[in-house]
């Protein structure tokens, strides 16, 4: 593989910002009764206010300003665009850690643990815990697009990681932490590159066959794990996956043409995914869920964000050993109790995951679980994030 890297700046078009702004001037809603509960779907009179914030009162070039602010790159990977920051350490000894973020998140999500984990002095903590802290965008999502081709799994992107990591950035070793997406990636490196990592962390430990089914758009088809079903069981999973498993690309024109149908997509997967108890603003800021859609908007990526289900389907993961663990490499797990399975307590999860199916797959050296936050992890409970990495990879270095 081929890797260059270069400085990168987000520089949006004021056409670009003009044409958004006549775009939302412009929707034509639909009506929405009997749907206060959001048993429907989105609610409307949320989504028209969150709208309104949009249109009046929410200020890109600050949002822009903010992410400007850490060292941003471009690196072309095998013909694939990946735009990462890399915030070098601040500490004896920093051992390089690649975060990646899942869907329909970017790597905008990451933002609030990257300058704890560089510079851990600067937030009380120990600077032999240091971090180089590096977040790219998926292929396919916000600055990292639009890819030039499909086909991209997820244990692709993993690929692409090692060689941006080791041939790109000229790191011989390093360390991985991931949620959604960015688990199944980690889990990948710790099973095909396990020599190359100090270790994994990740959210979510979900298994790498997953896809391999012969229904991966369901999302109650493996009956043998439902003793790891999230609350709520796994409805709150299935429209998304069947659709963006067999139609995506329908869905990409709607989502692609209408900020405010992209807007609605994501936000019932923010506000179903999240710590929320109903009501997404009790864990993320109006700022951020634009910031968010801003992203996948001026980019141009929210329909090439969505095709990786059906990728993943199409092109099966296949193994690299049949060795036991499957992931070698050794393996550190977050549970936030927004995302307990049912019936669960927090002080039983570690312990409900040791007695699992799904433990036997892992080099499992740190388990933690915590009470609140939820799918989107790096956001909602930033600090059980940065104690769960630190404290892991204090016994890795």
């Amino acid at each position: 593989m081929a890797t260059k890297v270069e400085p990168f700046r987000v520089a949006i078009s004021e056409d670009a910002l003009a044409d958004l702004k006549i775009r939302l001037d412009n929707t034509i809603w639909p009506d929405d009764p009997g749907n206060e509960d959001w048993s429907y779907g989105v609610n409307a009179d949320y989504l028209r206010g969150l709208v309104d914030y949009w249109r009046n009162d929410y200020d890109w070039r600050a949002a822009e300003a903010r992410i400007n602010a850490f060292p941003n790159y471009m690196a072309v990977v095998d013909d694939v665009p990946i735009h990462f920051i890399h915030r070098k350490g601040n500490g004896p000894n920093p051992i390089p850690l690649i975060v990646t973020h899942g869907w329909p998140w970017t790597f905008w999500d990451m933002h609030k643990v990257i300058e704890p984990l560089a510079d851990p002095a600067a937030h009380g903590g120990d600077p032999a815990d240091a971090f180089d802290v590096i977040v790219p965008s998926l292929p396919g999502y916000g600055f990292s697009g639009p890819p030039r081709q499909a086909g991209l799994a997820y244990w692709k992107w993993a690929d692409l990681w090692h060689t941006l990591m080791t041939e790109g950035l000229g790191y011989a070793k390093y360390a991985s932490s991931g949620g959604d997406w960015g688990a199944l990636i980690s889990s990948q490196l710790g099973h095909k590159y396990a020599e190359s990592l100090y270790g994994i962390h990740i959210m979510h430990p979900m298994l790498l066959d997953q896809f391999n089914t012969e229904r991966p758009w369901d999302a109650t088809f493996r009956a043998w794990d439902t003793k790891t079903q999230p609350r709520g069981g796994r409805t709150k999973f299935v429209a998304h996956l069947a659709v963006q498993n067999l139609d995506p690309q329908s869905l990409a024109y709607g989502i692609t043409d209408s900020p405010v149908g992209m807007l609605a997509w994501f936000l019932e997967r923010w506000r179903a995914w999240g710590d929320t108890d109903g009501d997404p603003e009790k864990v993320y800021s109006r700022e951020h869920m634009i910031t968010s859609a801003m992203i996948f908007w001026l980019s141009h990526t929210a329909g090439t964000s969505i095709r990786a289900h059906a990728d993943s389907s199409r092109f099966p993961w296949q193994p690299s050993h049949d060795r036991m663990p499957m992931i070698e490499a050794p393996t550190g797990i977050t549970f936030l109790g927004g995302e307990n399975p049912v019936d669960v307590a927090t002080d039983d999860r570690v312990k409900a995951f040791e007695q699992g199916p799904r433990a036997q797959f892992f080099n499992t050296v740190y388990l933690h679980a915590h009470p609140t936050g939820g799918h989107f992890g790096y956001y909602e409970n930033p600090q059980a994030v940065i104690h769960d990495v630190r404290a892991m990879f204090r016994m890795l270095r």
